[in-house]
């Protein structure tokens, strides 16, 4: 059961502002003429959009797992991890899934050559950046407590450690 509430946190979540909104903000665009330019192997845009849209995809889609594994949960706000996730890219940065979703964005306004994905792009980071502090963490500082706020002081929001960080504390995940 757990495996199908993930996959629809999935679709709703990320799908929604990798797929949906970009589809909609390029629906009686040219931009799908433009991707059609850009898919020679002689182009360095198509190459840069591309690496930026599997790069975050791929981090995406390592967050996303790591929250089923290690979590055992998902990445929506309503059927939320049971423990605190300090693995991975989560041991550099304290929001990698943004970072992901992000960095793929950004894929896909550079593969389109389209202002409004940029500046979807923009937008996303810009509620993200409010919705953590304001909402996200505060609900992670009741359910995880001092291991939560341990993490926070030694792991950033959005700048990446240039080292992992590992917890003293074995018990902590």
């Amino acid at each position: 059961m757990l495996i199908v509430r993930a996959l629809i946190s999935i679709a709703v979540l990320p799908g929604t502002a990798i797929v949906l909104v970009p589809a909609w903000l390029l629906s009686g665009s040219d931009s799908a003429e433009t991707a059609t330019r850009l898919w020679r192997a002689s182009d360095p845009l198509f190459w840069s959009a591309l690496l930026l849209l599997v790069a975050g995809l791929s981090l995406l889609a390592w967050t996303v797992s790591l929250f089923f594994r290690r979590g055992r949960g998902t990445l929506a706000p309503w059927d939320p991890p049971e423990h605190l996730v300090i693995a991975g890219p989560y041991r550099f940065v304290r929001n990698p899934m943004i970072t992901g979703v992000v960095t793929a964005l950004a894929g896909e306004a550079l593969l389109f050559e389209s202002v409004s994905l940029a500046a979807w792009s923009l937008v996303f980071f810009a509620v993200s950046a409010l919705y953590f502090p304001l909402a996200e963490e505060p609900g992670l500082r009741r359910r995880f407590g001092e291991a939560y706020a341990l993490y926070c002081a030694n792991v950033p929001r959005w700048l990446p450690r240039i080292r992992p960080w590992f917890p003293s504390d074995r018990s902590v995940p």
